[in-house]
């Protein structure tokens, strides 16, 4: 059994390692980069309206036989490891007919962003996996293992071949609603040969580890304040949108939801039915439907339009009584306000992402995030916790795996892996290794 990272050895998103035997290939990931080869950020855009050959002679798709729309023989599988789009983002331009293995609900994310967002993928010939359930795929065996991340659904993979073992990590944490998942992993895991760990955290000094119930009673202390509390997050942080609708519950406000989220939210609590989401059973979620989300949902099925009629909340509603609402934002919502939405001012903003997105100059959403304190009053709070691991957890998974070779991936810092483990072998892209 070989592998390569066709992309991730040096740089955080990207991610794509290609497996194969003398009769078996197979793809973990096909992820966008999030920056370019000199740091700067990677603009998609770009590159939209190129082909797959283009792309891939100028370095930005990875070289990889059987997965893009003029292949005639497929390659046998392309597993994904979760919906963020640096691990899935490049399917849009594989071959419709490729054979892809991921979970249910992280396919629905996906397809719940193309219908949102300008997007688009090329995921149709599924195969669902499940947590601890093995699969073979041509002389590979397949172990998924569902992990404690950002991104809901989000799963590890062992692949094993006559006897050798790889193990990828995918993105994880120890810190999240899905901790447990992870301390039952430790216990019953096995030593293997090789271990490709994500290493995003490595050279951040974080000021404590907050677990989501931390910040669940950070977020409810902040929302009893007698003020407008809007609070900017991912719509696919699950674990972040449980978070604060349970902050809700505890300082009696109503949680408003854009269509976007509410769709996520309902989707997934289909397969998952303890999510709140907009329901009888749930009575402090509202539904705001802006016209922009209105109308790209109207344009995949208007029936979709009505689902949330019961829970529907209007701009005269949250202006009359603004302090009776938890708001989750996005950017596009600026003009709304400008326009809509007199009495939104003087409250809390609550940034609950990574903030190192606030150190991108001029960008969409630090211009809404300006907008919101220098024209609105708002009084801005960061309250978050990181989706990936810590070292000390990636320690304790190292310790549990025990790898002959331990290889970085997903890391700006893989140098640095050796001050904290042993056998670690550092691998530049497209370098081809062989587990022995």
């Amino acid at each position: 059994m070989k592998f390569k990272i066709h992309r991730g050895t040096k740089e955080i998103g990207g991610s794509c390692v290609e497996v194969w035997t003398d009769s078996t290939r197979i793809l973990l990931d096909i992820g966008m980069p999030l920056v370019n080869p000199d740091g700067s950020d990677f603009d998609f855009k770009k590159y939209q309206n190129k082909s797959s050959v283009e792309l891939v002679k100028e370095n930005i798709l990875p070289d990889v036989q059987g997965i893009y729309k003029d292949s005639k023989k497929l390659i046998d599988g392309i597993l994904i490891s979760h919906a963020h789009y640096d691990h899935f983002g490049f399917s849009q331009f594989l071959h419709e007919d490729s054979p892809y293995y991921l979970g249910e609900a992280t396919q629905t994310m996906i397809k719940l962003n193309t219908i949102f967002t300008p997007n688009t993928d090329n995921i149709h010939k599924t195969n669902y996996i499940k947590h601890r359930k093995s699969f073979v795929i041509g002389d590979l065996t397949i172990t998924p293992y569902l992990m404690d991340h950002s991104a809901f659904d989000a799963y590890a993979f062992l692949i094993e071949h006559e006897g050798k073992t790889l193990f990828y990590s995918g993105d994880f944490r120890a810190h999240g609603r899905k901790s447990a998942i992870f301390d039952e992993f430790l216990r019953k895991a096995k030593k293997v040969d090789y271990l490709l760990m994500e290493g995003t955290t490595l050279g951040r000094t974080p000021k404590g580890i907050k677990t989501e119930d931390f910040l669940e009673n950070e977020l409810a202390e902040k929302f009893k304040e007698k003020k407008t509390n809007l609070i900017y997050t991912s719509g696919q942080n699950i674990d972040r949108l449980v978070s604060i609708y349970r902050a809700c519950k505890k300082s009696n406000k109503i949680l408003v939801l854009d269509l976007y989220i509410a769709s996520v939210l309902q989707e997934i609590s289909k397969l998952q039915s303890s999510i709140p989401h907009p329901g009888k059973d749930w009575s402090n979620i509202a539904v705001w439907y802006t016209k922009s989300l209105s109308d790209r949902l109207a344009e995949n099925n208007k029936d979709d339009l009505y689902r949330f009629k019961n829970f529907k909340i209007v701009k005269e509603d949250i202006n009359e009584n603004p302090d009776k609402y938890v708001i989750v934002v996005r950017p596009y919502l600026k003009s709304y306000f400008e326009k809509h939405m007199p009495n939104i001012k003087d409250g809390n903003f609550i940034y609950s992402m990574w903030e190192g997105y606030l150190k991108k100059k001029n960008n969409y959403a630090n211009n809404f995030i300006d907008y919101l304190k220098n024209d609105r009053g708002f009084t801005q709070y960061n309250i978050h916790t990181s989706g990936h691991a810590y070292t000390e957890d990636l320690k304790r998974l190292v310790r549990a795996l025990n790898p002959e070779k331990l290889i970085p991936i997903h890391t700006f810092e893989s140098l640095m892996f050796e001050e904290y483990f042993e056998n670690v072998h550092v691998l530049n892209d497209n370098e081809e290794l062989e587990v022995r």
